[in-house]
């Protein structure tokens, strides 16, 4: 056994041991065999939590075909899950065109349930004219769930359960699990304080409310850029600065998106920071921060360490861009992502929802839809048991 394997077969061991959620879902389905005849392909984090949640479907009987997310792949969960027989392609230092291939593998290989990160799969098979042969699927993301309903709106011929959606991933992961992530990869990325400094979260869905949150929570002084005018109203009652990005450009000293949109920290706002602000993005995608525009005007950029760049800008000023403005907490060094308590509970709205798709895709409208009220309510009860909040 290579060292890499090793390596990824223990941390997964551990890991595993720590989800229990996910531990009795892959006894039940190891006796049910959902999947069974199905290959499920996956765009997702190649990290240790989502391992976990592939082997629960490989019990299940599923025939597995995998990429990772850009920048996010973690080498040695790769090579355990190579290990125990499943296809996945990837790897940590991969391009965006080499990652867009692989991508593009998972589609070539005609998987009928889709486990999908930001509709890439979906997209893929609808291009493709494979969508006919696809049974349904499941969507992990905001950003996923907006191109579900924006760009790809009227095409998805199959069920897509938006794991987003559910009221459980809003609180228990999105909230809690990515503002703790977000929070703490920022303070171990940088190793600057957070009490007492000036923090931009732009954004106030649920991912923005956790972060602002746990940076208020640490003694942050906190603002919040929201253009939607309800969540506007309730950042203010929750006791933030409330204003457009733009007016609180000069203010920030720290600047973190949160909104599954393109192009939220623009040229303009660049010109408006101080000099030092440090740039962070916890969407899917790595569009919010208009990095393409920030490079462009940089008159120098230097690597400060791992997952830290200083753009010096050509007036003097300098910004700190983290993790190239990929995802903070899967994509800067030593990427932990959401907590493990955070993640079996999402996976196992993803383990049911996807159940649910293999075995009642009739039962299921075609299109982008919410996890079933059924599924929601029984795995609430079981996390609660999980947690210990019934004692």
């Amino acid at each position: 056994m290579s060292e890499l394997l090793e390596r990824g077969a223990a941390r997964i061991t551990w890991i595993r041991s720590r989800m229990p959620l996910l531990a009795a879902a892959r006894r039940e389905f190891a006796e049910r065999r959902p999947f069974a005849g199905h290959r499920v392909g996956m765009s997702l984090h190649v990290e240790p939590k989502t391992a976990v949640l592939l082997e629960v479907l490989a019990a299940g009987g599923a025939e597995v075909v995998a990429t990772g997310n850009h920048g996010s792949t973690q080498d040695d969960i790769v090579a355990y899950l190579r290990g125990s027989g499943m296809t996945v392609f990837g790897r940590r230092d991969d391009t965006l065109a080499e990652h867009e291939a692989n991508v593009a593998a998972v589609v070539a290989s005609r998987p009928d349930i889709l486990l999908d990160n930001g509709a890439d799969l979906a997209a893929g098979v609808i291009a493709g004219g494979a969508a006919g042969s696809v049974v349904g699927g499941t969507e992990e993301t905001t950003s996923g769930g907006i191109r579900l309903r924006t760009e790809l709106a009227g095409r998805v011929t199959f069920p897509t359960i938006v794991i987003n959606d559910s009221p459980l991933k809003a609180i228990g992961e999105n909230r809690h699990g990515v503002g703790q992530s977000v929070v703490e990869s920022i303070m171990r990325i940088t190793n600057l304080m957070i009490p007492g400094r000036r923090f931009v979260v732009a954004g106030y869905g649920w991912c923005g409310r956790g972060i602002a949150q746990y940076l208020r929570a640490f003694g942050g002084r906190v603002a919040v850029a929201e253009i939607d005018e309800i969540k506007a109203f309730e950042a203010a009652l929750d006791g933030y600065r409330v204003d457009e990005l733009g007016n609180l450009a000069e203010w920030g000293e720290f600047f973190i998106t949160a909104t599954g949109h393109r192009g939220i920290i623009t040229e303009e706002v660049f010109e408006r920071m101080p000099s030092g602000a440090v740039l962070a993005n916890a969407g899917h995608f790595p569009w919010e921060i208009d990095t393409a525009a920030l490079y462009a005007r940089a008159a120098a950029v230097t690597e400060l360490d791992a997952a830290i760049e200083r753009i010096d800008l050509p007036d003097g000023r300098e910004l700190i861009l983290l993790a190239g403005g990929r995802m903070v907490n899967l994509a800067g060094r030593e990427p932990k992502g959401n907590s493990l308590e955070a993640m079996d509970l999402g996976f196992l709205l993803q383990s049911l929802s996807l159940e649910r798709v293999a075995t009642a895709a009739d039962s299921l409208a075609p299109g982008p839809q919410p996890v079933p009220d059924d599924l929601e309510r029984e795995i609430a009860r079981r996390f609660v048991r999980a947690l210990g909040a019934d004692r």
